[in-house]
């Protein structure tokens, strides 16, 4: 079986590794007799890859067989079809992005690659066009479709140049030459806000960076045995942690240093995860943004008001965490986090009132109970200094919960002065917005990875009258790191799906000014060793502040994005 047959197939599992394989690490020949059927290894970048590994020789995909951080998250998108009808440029202008389209400057992402890493897009709708109605869009890569030839160096999906995507547009239906399709609208909104050419006439549209190139990744969607894992129905909007990242890699390496930048931008989140920067892809995505002539984009997702988040302090007596499920709901996964060197004690009290007794977990293990009036199976997995971390972490696992109230009796079994713990549940758009806490902490809700280090980080607020969106992810993160960045217009911005509201659509917009700043500094050679980690830097500079909150935000970062206000500080102007 060939490697794009392992990594498409349900019957293989993705690990993610932060080490180099080579051939002959795998198993020995007397352990899997069948060795070249058992694996397959992808590198993403040294030293990190993605093993593929048949379910025969992993039977039991769980915390206890494989490693916290080598199992690959489901993210959500984070944009919300809102209600509208015309295309309103005012987020544009507030932003001041459209006046830096005008003259002098005449920023419109001449030169510039961006990259939209989603659900795919409809190439061809006007708003990807030239005037002559040629593609502006140079690659498409549909990770979902297996019928072609991938982009050189992967080993999955299929590539559609511009050529191609040219001569699609001249048959009466395009889509029996490049089939690819955008069913689900999303990834069409984000790049049409990021990057929509200028169209004339009627209500007319423009996005962001209208002259910049598009490059497009349609994400697949995640397999049956992580669905299963974390709960996820079928017909739900899901995407694995290894296709994202091997996404990012497609993208950034159309970049030129020096000549050619690439801006990428990521609309997708997930509420699991450390919250802060400590993953495998976190740890990609930064040394993405160290790179010259890249910027990374992330949207904060739309977390704030989820009841997803509960934060309290860490003590010997019990504290007790409660959390509402609704009816009909087949499982959710829950995480509790603390800083070393605490650890936990954790009892358990279901809406009938059975009871799991106390259970210290100072030694790390894995506990397994089955209620016998509730149906319900709870697994306590219990990582002692997780790796990505070095903290403790508590994976709580409730398959088939019984409507109600649950009760989490949360102790320390060793405390240190000042200790916290925190717990997050899995994201409503991905098991439903039924399981929330009923006294819930709004902070550190942004969505994983919106907090690298170095990416631009958005939140969304409403430009009608300057309102934070109450939908949107808060920072900071839980170690205390300054995330977000900024806070972008993401509330009714139009698309070419439509006005679109949340995180993801105001990464959008800030995807498009960073492709401004780009064509400023690297094809107009102002700056052309810049790097992602400095577009951070000068959007988080003229942001403009809120004067009612302090700075740094939770909320607005450094403040809303704010072109005007950006180039005024590279001028000196505001000194």
């Amino acid at each position: 079986m060939e490697c794009r047959d392992k990594i498409v197939s349900e019957d293989y599992v993705s690990l993610i590794l932060d080490f180099r394989l080579e051939e002959g690490d795998f198993a020995q020949e007397e352990d899997f007799p069948e060795e070249g059927e058992q694996f397959c290894y992808r590198e993403v970048e040294d030293p990190i890859g993605v093993l593929y590994v048949h379910r025969q020789a992993l039977p039991l995909f769980s915390l206890s067989r494989v490693m916290y951080r080598y199992i690959p998250q489901l993210y959500g998108l984070g944009g919300i079809r809102a209600g509208g009808g015309d295309f309103d440029p005012g987020p544009l202008e507030e932003a001041g992005i459209l006046a830096q389209q005008q003259p002098p400057l005449e920023l419109t992402g001449r030169g510039v690659i961006l990259a939209v890493i989603d659900t795919g897009i409809s190439y061809e709708d006007p708003v990807f066009r030239y005037s002559d109605g040629s593609s502006r869009i140079l690659a498409i890569w549909d990770q979902t479709d297996q019928t072609g030839k991938p982009p050189e160096g992967f080993s999955y999906g299929t590539e559609y140049r511009q050529e191609q995507i040219n001569e699609a547009l001249q048959r009466q239906d395009p889509h029996t030459l490049v089939p690819q399709r955008d069913e689900i609208g999303h990834g069409t909104a984000l790049a049409s806000a990021a990057a929509g050419s200028r169209i004339q006439g009627g209500a007319g549209f423009v996005g962001a960076a209208p002259d910049a190139l598009l490059v497009v990744v349609k994400v697949r969607q995640a397999k049956g045995y992580l669905r299963d894992y974390y709960m996820v129905a079928e017909d739900v909007p899901a995407y694995s942690t290894d296709d994202l990242m091997f996404a990012v890699r497609y993208a950034q390496e159309f970049a030129y240093p020096f000549l050619r930048p690439v801006v990428l931008c990521l609309g997708m989140g997930t509420s699991l995860g450390s919250h802060d920067s400590g993953s495998v892809f976190s740890q990609y995505l930064q040394s993405v943004t160290e790179k010259v002539s890249r910027a990374l984009v992330i949207g904060g997702g739309n977390q704030g008001n989820a009841a997803g988040h509960f934060r309290a302090q860490l003590t010997e007596e019990s504290r007790r965490v409660e959390i509402r499920v609704g009816e009909n709901t087949a499982g959710f996964l829950a995480e509790l986090w603390g800083a070393s060197p605490s650890s936990f004690r954790i009892g358990i009290r279901s809406p009938g009132g059975e009871m799991i007794p106390e259970v210290d977990f100072r030694i790390g293990r894995e506990v397994e109970h089955a209620f016998v009036y509730e149906k319900t199976r709870v697994t306590l997995n219990y990582i002692r200094n997780e790796r990505n971390t070095g903290d403790d972490l508590v994976v709580l696992r409730f398959e088939r919960p019984s409507p109600g109230v649950w009760s989490l009796y949360v102790a320390g079994a060793r405390t240190a002065p000042g200790a916290v713990f925190d717990l997050w549940l899995s994201c409503g758009q991905l098991t439903g917005d039924g399981i929330y806490f009923l006294t819930p902490s709004p902070e550190i809700t942004l969505t994983m990875p919106a907090y690298v280090r170095d990416a631009v980080t958005v939140t969304a607020y409403d430009s009608r009258n300057n309102s934070f969106f109450y939908r949107s992810g808060q920072g900071f993160s839980r170690t205390g790191g300054i995330k977000p960045d900024l806070a972008a217009p993401g509330v009714s911005v139009g698309t070419a799906e439509g006005p679109y509201s949340g995180g993801a659509v105001a990464a959008a917009l800030t995807a498009g000014a960073a492709a401004q700043l780009m064509q400023w500094c690297v094809v107009e050679n102002n700056a052309p060793f810049v790097s992602g980690r400095e577009i951070r830097g000068y959007l988080s500079r003229g942001a403009a502040e809120e004067t009612a909150d302090e700075y740094p935000s939770p909320r607005w970062g450094y403040g809303r994005l704010d072109m005007r206000k950006t180039f005024d500080e590279i001028a000196g102007r505001n000194s």
